[in-house]
């Protein structure tokens, strides 16, 4: 029996510390990455950093997604419809790099996430599944 999509894409969720891209997340996130997508120009980047409670108001997203863009708090961007490649125009502006800025985001300092990803990424033991916990 073929599965649905709908079960192909809760299965997705099911992944601890990852988020898929999905289109439900691209269509919540729209306004999110269209905001961040702004940053590419230096005008908006001025913009941003001279008033960024300001800046934010001028883009229809959810006050959940603002408050955490003004936290910087990546992971949540992510549940809330964020793309990493969108969300980077944010990191970058604030002269972060992408390491430096995905650091935060596992709980490591930059070199404890250099000396991971250098010597092959997370290990795949562990939990494996939030639904069944193993």
């Amino acid at each position: 029996m073929q599965k649905s999509v709908r079960d192909y894409l809760a299965e997705l969720e099911d992944i601890p510390g990852t988020r898929v891209f999905t289109t439900s997340r691209a269509r919540q996130g729209y306004w999110l990455n269209q905001f961040a997508m702004s940053l590419m120009s230096k005008e908006n980047r001025d913009r941003w950093k001279t008033d960024e409670k300001k800046y934010l108001n001028d883009w229809p997203m959810t006050d959940e997604q603002k408050a955490a863009v003004l936290a910087r708090d990546y992971n949540r961007l992510l549940d809330l419809g964020g793309n990493i490649y969108f969300l980077a125009k944010i990191f970058s502006t604030d002269g972060l790099s992408f390491v430096q800025a995905v650091s935060t985001m596992t709980g490591m300092s930059v070199e404890e996430y250099k000396e991971m990803m250098n010597s092959g990424g997370r290990s795949p033991d562990g939990v494996r599944s939030i639904r069944e916990k193993k």
